[in-house]
């Protein structure tokens, strides 16, 4: 499958995917939403891979939605129904997703830091809900999924006055789980990356699973969703697999099943 807005590698079961729009600062248009879903789905049964990186580069992750391709349609009279699908379709990736974060993540960009699972950030990097100064709102998740990460206060002072923050309060906030030089960002998102996918596949699903669903529902029924899927582990060959290795004091072989 072949891509124009979007580039990849893979190495030790990681793939990553780098935002290449860099001529709008990599600004998030529908032809990109759509290629980053295909892809996802595409992986969705590559056994090879265990975790995805998504990064804008060493300058940029993106700068928000493409606004010229948004005054566009506006101008025909056309609203883009394609763009929440394709968001849908990357929030509902089951395989841990990790975003390496440098410069700007607005608008759309910061949506999809908060579409991944772990965010890695260079000091250098600032997050931020912008859509007020174009008289609309978050879009994508951006106010629900904002004030559910970081707290109502800092997330109305950032939807409402379309102030940026930098790493370091991202990081106090909980919008990212470490900050490190620029330099060195994508290297330690890949690092993550690559642990992960060597963790048993099924465990790591169903870990993710259960702690998104924190997010969507009641203790009750989140609870409930984790003693099904402890339960289904306990009859997987990886669960025999680690134990054993763990008696043994060796390296485990996890082989998903």
């Amino acid at each position: 499958m072949t891509f124009e807005t979007i580039k990849t590698s893979s190495a030790k079961g990681v793939l990553t995917v780098t935002l290449n729009r860099p001529e709008a600062f990599n600004a998030l248009n529908t032809l990109l939403l759509k290629e980053l879903a295909d892809l996802l789905e595409q992986v969705e049964q590559d056994h090879e891979i265990g975790a995805v990186v998504v990064t804008g580069g060493a300058k940029v992750f993106a700068a928000g939605a493409d606004i010229k391709e948004m005054a566009a349609l506006d101008a025909v009279g056309v609203m883009n129904d394609a763009r929440p699908k394709h968001w849908r379709r990357i929030y509902q990736f089951s395989k841990p997703l990790i975003a390496a974060v440098n410069g700007y993540a607005l608008g759309g960009g910061c949506e999809l830091v908060m579409h991944c699972d772990i965010v890695i950030a260079g000091d250098n990097a600032l997050f931020g809900q912008p859509e007020i100064n174009l008289g609309i709102i978050p879009g994508a998740g951006g106010t629900q999924r904002l004030i559910r990460t970081v707290g109502k206060p800092l997330a109305m002072k950032m939807v409402l006055s379309g102030e940026m923050i930098d790493a370091k309060t991202a990081l106090s906030a909980g919008l990212v789980a470490e900050v490190t030089i620029p330099e060195k960002t994508i290297e330690r998102a890949t690092e993550l990356a690559q642990t992960i996918a060597r963790k048993p596949p099924i465990a790591v699903r169903l870990a993710k699973e259960a702690l998104l669903k924190a997010f969507e529902t009641d203790l009750e029924s989140g609870l409930n969703l984790e003693r099904k899927s402890f339960t289904l582990l306990a009859a997987t060959e990886d669960r025999q697999e680690g134990i054993a290795a763990f008696m043994e004091k060796r390296k485990p072989n996890f082989k998903g099943c």
